[in-house]
């Protein structure tokens, strides 16, 4: 689609302009025409140049637009309708020329859902395959409700996550700047005065392996900068790779203090996005194909297709998640009985629900348990580093008494 711009004399004959999208300027002049207007000028609409360092959508953005748009739709505005005041008065100007693209893509024939599949990097499959499923059963305003809703709790899971990560991060920073000062300009001060003293031969053993660190430090600050570098790329690049994301993704699964905390949140994604997907009517084989590329654990992902194979086959859907061995076998039971009694979307709910709760303690827990643990390991190094640099006055006190 591209944008024109015109200029078109109507019925009265009064001249009139706006722009339009379309895929050439015979259909530009064909959409007038279908609405009683007479073609003048049609021209491509010049494009702005822009550049823009926050080209994004964030999730908060992606609810409001939700939200927003479930309203208009339930009040009964056209969805073209919706989609332009939505585009026009976004906080998010990025998106909101998305959006206005989409409304070109709809007003050019596309279903909503094909033009919002048509950007992936904004509304992921999820998202595009219950707006497909509320066209279908005409209940788009409810589907968009049930999203919104979706989007603000898997929100409100990452925020906790990310929230019980700043504490560690943050001493981790100021930690290693701490250790780079001393090492930097702390120790050689000290080095400087023992050997005034005439003592450096004589210095103890933790002393003199501090000040070592310390002159390798002072002389390959750049070789030790450029193996870290090498050592996060190179952990990036095997993260990536096939074995290396099955390898830390499993191990993130058995981990013995993080390992259940990843799990609570790995069962808490899985039943939120397959509830919400069962209970706009999606079907069981497609929800299970959606649910696997949002599961964010190849582990997960794997035991989430395994089912969905067997399903095809006519087995139902807790066994072969059973066969697993990933998920918890109280998950494995409320999915049965959701199962034979037709409710499995409401199942699902409540799982998520009572394990979006067990995360939320889980990670308060393991918080308190770090920081005193970081707090340890932190003092250790540092205080060590202090207390090496002093074993030698204190030695040469002693001498003095």
């Amino acid at each position: 689609m591209t944008e024109y711009r015109y200029q078109a004399r109507n019925q009265t004959g009064k001249v009139v302009s706006g722009d339009i999208s379309a895929d050439s300027e015979s259909a530009v002049e064909a959409k007038l025409r279908g609405q009683g207007l007479t073609p003048i000028v049609v021209k491509k609409k010049p494009r702005k140049l822009k550049i823009s360092l926050l080209r994004g959508v964030s999730s908060k953005d992606l609810k409001t637009f939700t939200q927003q748009f479930a309203t208009m739709i339930d009040a009964g505005l056209p969805l073209v309708q919706c989609l332009d005041i939505l585009g026009n008065q976004s906080d998010n100007k990025w998106f909101g020329a998305k959006l206005l693209e989409i409304k070109g893509m709809v007003e050019g024939g596309s279903t909503f859902s094909e033009a919002l599949g048509r950007h992936p990097k904004i509304f992921d499959e999820l998202f595009v395959n219950l707006v497909a499923a509320g066209e279908l059963g005409g209940i788009l305003d409810t589907i968009m409700k049930r999203l919104s809703e979706y989007i603000e709790k898997k929100e409100r899971l990452e925020r906790r996550i990310k929230g019980a990560m700043v504490y560690p991060i943050g001493i981790s920073v100021v930690a290693l700047l701490v250790i780079v000062i001393l090492l930097k300009w702390v120790i050689p001060t000290f080095e400087g005065m023992f050997a005034d003293f005439g003592s450096k031969k004589g210095l103890p053993a933790p002393t003199q392996i501090v000040i070592d660190i310390s002159n390798a430090f002072q002389e390959s600050w750049y070789i030790i900068l450029a193996v870290g570098i090498g050592i996060v790329v190179g952990f990036n690049v095997f993260k990536r790779s096939k074995f290396g994301r099955h390898l830390l993704d499993r191990t993130a699964l058995v981990m013995p203090i993080i390992g259940p905390v990843v799990r609570k949140i790995a069962v808490a994604r899985f039943t939120r996005t397959l509830g919400t997907l069962l209970s706009s009517g999606v079907p069981i084989l497609e929800a299970l194909h959606t649910v696997s590329k949002a599961a964010g654990n190849v582990v997960i992902e794997r035991a989430v297709n395994f089912a969905r194979d067997r399903i095809a086959e006519g087995r139902n859907i807790s066994e072969p998640l059973a066969e697993a061995r990933v998920f918890p076998g109280m998950v494995i039971q409320m999915i049965a009985v959701g199962e034979q009694t037709g409710a499995l979307d409401v199942m699902c709910n409540k799982i998520a629900d009572f394990y979006d709760e067990e995360v939320d303690v889980a990670v308060a827990a393991l918080t308190s348990l770090l920081e005193p643990l970081m707090m340890v390991v932190i003092g250790g190094l540092v205080g060590g580093m202090v207390i090496s640099m002093y074993l030698p006055i204190f030695e040469l006190a002693g001498t003095i008494e």
